[in-house]
């Protein structure tokens, strides 16, 4: 009975945990934008490659920029879909880029 209460409690604790780490977000007043190609896009590795722009990443309390970079398609006929800045209370939240 002890340990059907401590797996139910470590259960219960680890959803809290990945919902309340899931659900922050960072938003800041005034939207990030590209300093432009801080250095020259690589060669692509292959044909099933594509190359996905620069993203903004959160670091700390802000947004820092992180360079583009070849991915290899997880399935035939993807489409990356680019991040983009999205409105929210008190300025703006970056939303990830993603497949589809």
């Amino acid at each position: 009975m002890k340990t059907l209460r401590r797996i139910l409690f470590a259960t219960a604790a680890l959803v809290l945990f990945s919902t309340v780490n899931s659900s922050a977000q960072i938003v800041v007043r005034a939207r990030l934008y590209h300093r432009g190609p801080a250095f020259v896009r690589p060669v692509r590795p292959s044909a099933n490659h594509v190359w996905i722009e620069g993203e903004w990443v959160p670091r700390g309390r802000t947004y820092v920029e992180r360079p583009g970079y070849w991915a290899a398609a997880p399935r035939p006929h993807a489409v990356w879909i680019a991040g983009h800045w999205d409105r929210r209370r008190g300025g703006y939240a970056w939303v990830p880029g993603y497949w589809r």
